[in-house]
């Protein structure tokens, strides 16, 4: 299926020069939406997960439901200060800014196998800040699975050791 025709590109956000890609256009067809997580879920079916991390926020509108379907936890990755409970934290670059991961302290136990979901593969920043949190508590990043992957952008250079999915590439 081509998924391009149902996102909506908004050129010149969040800045100029951006070309946004919008996933609330196929989100909001609910046959649609659940035939791209489906195809996610066959994207990365031959791995062994325990676990999947999201990153705020749109990682946890592909990760949670990923996760449901796979029959596994879903483990929210959030800014610094959303997160109630004790937590590890790591700053990062935006493709047009700076911020700040963090996960709880008890969110995954030694050699747990994770996988990483978000909706988009840019520059790689938030991806790579996502597996060195995981890392840091201990998990096994087995791969890292996008609906979209901006290919120009190069980010699997940030991922050297972690096996990428992509469902769309632009």
């Amino acid at each position: 299926m081509d998924y391009k025709e149902y996102i909506r590109v908004i050129p010149d956000f969040p800045q100029p020069g951006i070309s946004f890609k919008d996933i609330t256009t196929l989100m909001k067809n609910g046959e649609l939406y659940r035939k791209a997580i489906n195809d996610m879920k066959e994207l990365v079916s031959d791995l062994k997960i325990d676990l999947i991390a999201g990153p705020e926020a749109r990682g946890f509108v592909v990760g949670a439901p990923l996760a449901y379907a796979l029959g596994v936890g879903f483990i929210p990755i959030r800014k610094s200060g959303k997160l109630p409970g004790e937590t590890i934290e790591e700053a990062y670059g935006l493709e047009y800014g700076k911020d700040m991961l963090a996960m709880h302290k008890d969110a995954i136990e030694p050699g747990q196998n994770v996988l990483i979901a978000d909706d988009l593969l840019a520059t790689g920043g938030t991806i790579a800040t996502s597996v060195n949190l995981v890392r840091q508590l201990g998990g096994n990043v087995v791969g890292a699975a996008f609906l979209i992957e901006l290919s120009e952008l190069n980010g699997r250079a940030k991922l050297p050791d972690v096996d990428v999915f992509t469902l769309i590439k632009y």
